[in-house]
């Protein structure tokens, strides 16, 4: 089974949706990316169509965008 993925930068808007996320979806089905660290994620983050983090990519190819933290330009610098 594909996992969802839950793409952040570390700012504390996608800290707490982190948190929330992982109360929400079992650590067995939900890998985490964090593109402040990660930055070779970041063409993945765009290819699936993330704007900006924080976001879910659900196993099906949706984007989930929640709140905002930052923009995926924004990241890559």
């Amino acid at each position: 089974m594909k996992k969802a993925i839950f793409f952040h930068a570390g700012c504390p808007v996608c800290l707490s949706a982190e948190q929330d996320i992982l109360n929400l979806i079992p650590a067995d089905q939900i890998e985490v990316v964090h593109l402040g660290v990660d930055k070779g994620k970041i063409a993945d983050a765009e290819r699936a169509g993330v704007q900006s983090v924080p976001a879910l990519l659900t196993p099906n190819g949706n984007v989930l965008h929640i709140n905002f933290g930052a923009s995926i330009p924004d990241l890559k610098y």
